[in-house]
């Protein structure tokens, strides 16, 4: 059999190829995701009869009633839940008066949950609101709390949780003396801090919205 020069050529550079190819060193590429398309920012005003507040939020968001928030049982009506089923997030909103009562469900000494009756202080509100935030720590790299004034005046506090944990965004607005209204950003999936930043990050901008917006009615 007769192999042209040109023939031997090209076979010894695939060889070469197959053997440089064997002992290169292999780079893994880092973990991908797939892309999120996220909608452009639009709101519609929550007003409804007899609420103490009114906001603006995200016309892809659907106002539900809420029952319980976190392990609480609500005192009024005034609780509820904005759900973006798009994304599988949901930004619950629970409101307290403070100087009023309140029904919660503790737990006793065998783990079960009764009910509770107890004053709204401000200072246990708050204290409430810090134990809820600080309850994710044992998944969270960082914590951070920030002082804030809405445009309208108003004045809270924005939590950050870093890490891969269920809530990364909460907030709380009161003005100390009659009105003490909190939320946080959920999702329905497995914490994972890569995977939800972007969507964390576009919701994030609505909860900014939806604070700046909020007022008391008798105010």
């Amino acid at each position: 059999m007769k192999i042209s020069i040109p023939a031997i050529l090209v076979m010894l550079l695939l060889a070469s190829f197959t053997i440089g190819s064997c002992n290169s060193p292999f780079t893994p590429k880092p973990r991908g995701y797939f892309k999120i398309s996220l909608p452009e920012h639009r709101y519609q005003v929550f007003e409804r009869e007899g609420f103490p507040y009114t906001f603006e939020y995200p016309v892809y968001g659907k106002i539900s009633q809420d029952s319980t928030y976190f392990e609480e049982q609500p005192e009024n009506p005034y609780w509820i839940n904005i759900d973006i089923p798009e994304y599988g997030g949901r930004i619950y909103i629970s409101y307290n008066r403070i100087g009023g009562k309140a029904r919660y469900k503790i737990k006793n000494a065998k783990g079960e949950y009764v009910d509770s009756i107890g004053l709204n202080t401000f200072e246990k509100l708050l204290n409430g609101s810090y134990t809820l935030s600080f309850k994710h720590s044992y998944k969270a790299s960082s914590i951070e709390d920030s002082v804030f004034r809405t445009d309208n005046g108003l004045d809270g506090i924005f939590f950050r949780i870093g890490g891969n944990t269920a809530t990364a965004n909460q907030f709380l607005v009161s003005d100390s003396v009659k009105h003490f209204l909190r939320g946080a950003l959920y999702f329905d999936a497995t914490p994972n801090e890569d995977s939800l930043r972007p969507v964390n990050a576009f919701l994030k901008e609505d909860l900014t919205h939806l604070v700046n917006t909020l007022r008391w009615k008798d105010q």
